[in-house]
């Protein structure tokens, strides 16, 4: 179970029958071994009815991130695009990984006004906007 406290704070007490999240996880790496090696040419990703190999991803990702602005590290992406479809997917998620860049999400960007964009691109230090 994970209390609710603030700076990810223990239970006093654990609830009976539970193990304290903040006990138990945070000595454990942050390592990641799947159970079988990942065959990069098998179907990895199904958006808007397209089906995309692990390779595919990669690749896609990969050529896309310079036309969306994505240099490399330190390239900061605010996206307000959906997550339906590719094009969402590859700013708000894949690209960004693929350069090393980092991304900022914002639902709603389209309402903003001029001024609360600026705003916004200022405090989260973005260097490209994907609308």
């Amino acid at each position: 179970a994970l209390a609710l406290r603030p700076l990810g704070g223990r239970f006093p007490q654990p609830p009976e029958g539970f193990a304290d999240y903040a006990v138990e996880v945070p000595g454990q790496g942050d390592r990641f071994v799947p159970y079988a090696p990942v065959d990069p040419e098998e179907p990895a990703l199904i958006v808007a009815g397209r089906e995309f190999s692990g390779a595919e991803v990669v690749e896609r990702a990969r050529a896309e991130a310079p036309d969306l602005g994505l240099t490399g590290p330190g390239s900061r992406i605010l996206s307000g695009l959906p997550y339906d479809t590719w094009e969402g997917l590859d700013a708000g998620l894949y690209a960004p990984l693929a350069t090393g860049g980092s991304v900022v999400l914002c639902r709603n960007l389209d309402r903003l006004d001029a001024d609360a964009l600026d705003k916004r691109v200022e405090s989260e230090r973005v260097t490209v906007i994907a609308r």
